[in-house]
């Protein structure tokens, strides 16, 4: 009975695994591209030929549903720096649906929506962001991490260095460990904090969190800029008056981030 148990159990891990890991069938660089062994889904808006390429990354939608709050954040990027020539993509993490029927593909043994910022996913972002930029060549590229995806945004800058030229990071738990103080401790994680050894010099990091945020506070961020400077990195913290963890993504400082960046 037992063996026989083990063996059913087996083939339902298997038939599970290989329905969550998996490449894309079809990688077309405009709603999916497979990084290293997952297939991301995206949206990709503005020209092919772009002078900079600026990445939305979504938070971690903790409460459900599809994470697609960002694919309109960067279709206007498209359209507002236009005349830069800027491409805009919105990158949907594993494991994440995106409210159309599909999923991004993730391992079996990081999927959720807690305690997920492993070495595996935040791989498997990075390594769609170095196809794209391969893919299409842009002089620069910024990534736009919102909570769990500045998280994430802030990991790759160590974890690939000059992948990315600069960050804006917002509403970020740039440090793991007094994010979950009082709660249950992410074990897995990668911790932002632990790679700001290995950003590059030339790197450049905007972080903005909302003065109402009452999941990742303000010091969170500004603790980490701090921490940056030190390095001599260029970077700088701004509260965002009034604005709560949500809607500070939301905010005209977001897209004055942007400007500066594509600017500078």
């Amino acid at each position: 009975m037992g063996k026989k148990y083990f063996f059913t159990a087996l083939f339902v891990f298997l038939t599970v695994q290989s329905a969550y890991a998996e490449p894309c069938e079809t990688e077309d660089f405009e709603t999916k591209v497979t990084g290293v062994s997952q297939c991301l889904l995206i949206r990709r808006y503005g020209p092919t030929e772009p002078a900079a390429m600026v990445v939305w990354i979504h938070g971690d939608v903790s409460s459900g549903g599809p994470a697609n709050y960002h694919f309109r954040l960067a279709e206007k990027t498209a359209e507002d720096f236009s005349a830069s020539s800027v491409m805009s993509v919105a990158l949907v993490r594993p494991g994440y649906p995106d409210g159309s029927g599909a999923s991004s593909t993730v391992s079996f043994l990081h999927g959720g929506r807690s305690d997920h910022y492993t070495p595996e996913n935040i791989s498997e972002v990075a390594a769609v962001i170095e196809k794209l930029r391969l893919k299409y060549q842009p002089k620069s590229v910024i990534i736009v991490g919102h909570s769990g995806g500045a998280a994430t945004a802030a990991v790759i800058l160590g974890m690939k260095p000059n992948l990315a030229d600069a960050a804006v990071l917002v509403s970020c738990p740039c440090d793991l460990v007094s994010w979950r103080i009082g709660r249950r401790p992410w074990v897995r994680s990668e911790n932002p904090t632990q790679w700001v050894n290995k950003i590059s010099a030339s790197t450049r990091v905007i972080a903005l969190t909302g003065t109402k945020d009452d999941n990742t506070s303000p010091n969170l961020a500004s603790t980490y800029v701090d921490l940056l400077k030190s390095r001599g990195i260029n970077a700088t913290f701004q509260a965002v008056a009034e604005a709560t963890h949500n809607s500070a993504l939301r905010s005209a400082e977001v897209f004055d981030a942007i400007a500066e960046l594509l600017h500078r």
